[in-house]
């Protein structure tokens, strides 16, 4: 786009070197006004230095935007996607892909505040999260300009971001001086590692990746037990105290924590069509895993279930490809959700060493039927008899294919 083209520009800041950077890039080469959006998501950052920096960068203090979204994080994004047990690729949890239709939104609502006519972020041309937040600004706002910098000028290395942020007076953290060893993004559900070090996927990450776990070699020799409280699919309650979405995750990373549970270290398709290799953390988000799916287990019918198994990695991928504004997400959520009705109870789990054990599970709602399964005298409840020609019904047609002479399911 033209220069001259934007205004005003509100930019997804974290007061790291890259975003301070592009703040006065910004400046620079657009001569626009530039307004910052931290979101406090939980990361575990103090968010003060971000907005002295922000400051002191020259943006006024009504151009400064800091929201606590902690809460509507988990109960209106990350609770949404445990209902349906999203895995990508049937291992990750997708905290990173999670966070950014969030932060997104809140852009554009600000945008719309202040009348800008511009949205900027801080990733690069190579990974998914350019393509999560601008599929989501579009989808929110299809007229919005956006501004990319990873794509557009020619600080193509840790170096040379350096040098442009000694040129204009933008203090760097003394662990970002040179090359730093990873990439770490952070937010209330995960953390997750990329890059230097963690490159090649031959070599075991050191144990300073992992900030958000203690190793499961050296947690505790005796088992924690807890018991979770389901409501409607959503956890409500830890040991029978009812807490806040927000609350309860906080409390599960805490005991995941403390058990070393959570570790993830996987190579994966990123949507842009290469591989990529990553170390997550997810302590909560494993427990509570977990746990949803025990309270599933006793209270969803079976082929409801099942219909939901065979969905959920098209609901995955389109949070993981960054379509959670799209009307097929949309689609599949209504459908997750209304499997969730009577997804009520209470599951108790050991944590012991990295495992997540489950040892009960208890619903008002249960479709478990003990005098239908029991080994003992079930008093009539179920006639053994019924199946034979439940058997047979089901094996005419390989019958009458091995009567044709395609014995064994040959075709």
């Amino acid at each position: 786009m033209r220069v001259k083209d934007v205004k005003k520009v509100v930019l997804a800041y974290s007061g790291g070197l890259d975003t301070s950077v592009i703040l006065k890039w910004l400046q620079a080469t657009y001569k626009c006004e530039v307004v910052t959006f931290t979101a406090d998501l939980g990361q575990g950052e103090e968010l003060g230095p971000a907005r002295d920096k922000a400051l002191m960068l020259g943006i006024k203090p009504g151009n400064i935007y800091m929201d606590d979204l902690r809460e509507t994080f988990t109960r209106d994004f990350v609770f949404p996607m445990f209902r349906a047990n999203a895995l990508y690729e049937g291992l990750y949890l997708l905290g990173t892909s999670i966070a950014r239709p969030l932060i997104s939104q809140r852009q554009i609502e600000i945008a719309e505040e202040v009348g800008a006519d511009a949205v900027s972020h801080g990733a690069t041309g190579k990974g998914n999260d350019q393509v999560r937040f601008e599929i989501s600004y579009y989808a929110l706002k299809p007229d919005i300009k956006i501004i990319a910098p990873w794509r557009e000028w020619d600080l193509t290395s840790r170096t040379r971001l350096i040098e442009f942020a000694e040129a204009h007076q933008i203090p760097i953290a003394k662990d970002k001086r040179g090359e730093a060893p990873f990439s770490v993004d952070a937010n209330l559900l995960h953390s997750s590692s990329e890059g230097k070090i963690l490159e090649e996927p031959w070599d075991a990450p050191d144990e300073m990746v992992w900030q958000r776990t203690i190793s499961p070699l050296e947690a505790p020799d005796t088992p924690t037990e807890i018991t979770i409280q389901f409501k409607r699919g959503d956890a409500v309650g830890i040991n029978g105290e009812a807490l806040s979405p927000a609350a309860l995750l906080t409390r599960l990373n805490a005991l995941g924590k403390a058990n070393g549970i959570g570790r993830l270290d996987l190579v994966e398709n990123r949507f842009v069509g290469m591989k990529s290799r990553g170390c997550y953390e997810t302590p909560g988000g494993t427990i509570l895993h977990y746990a949803h799916r025990a309270i599933e287990s006793i209270t969803l019918d079976r082929e409801a279930c099942h219909l939901k198994d065979s969905l959920m990695p098209r609901y995955a991928e389109c949070i993981y490809n960054g379509f959670w504004f799209s009307p097929e997400r949309r689609m599949l959520q209504a459908l997750i959700d209304a499997s969730q009705e009577s997804v009520e109870g209470e599951v108790r789990l050991k944590l012991y060493k990295g495992n997540v054990i489950v040892s009960g599970r208890r619903s008002p709602h249960s479709l478990y039927s003990m005098k239908h399964v029991t080994f003992e005298d079930d008093q009539g409840a179920y006639d053994q008899f019924d199946a034979q020609g439940f058997i047979k019904l089901n094996a005419l047609r390989l019958r009458l294919g091995a009567m044709a002479g395609r014995r064994g399911g040959a075709l």
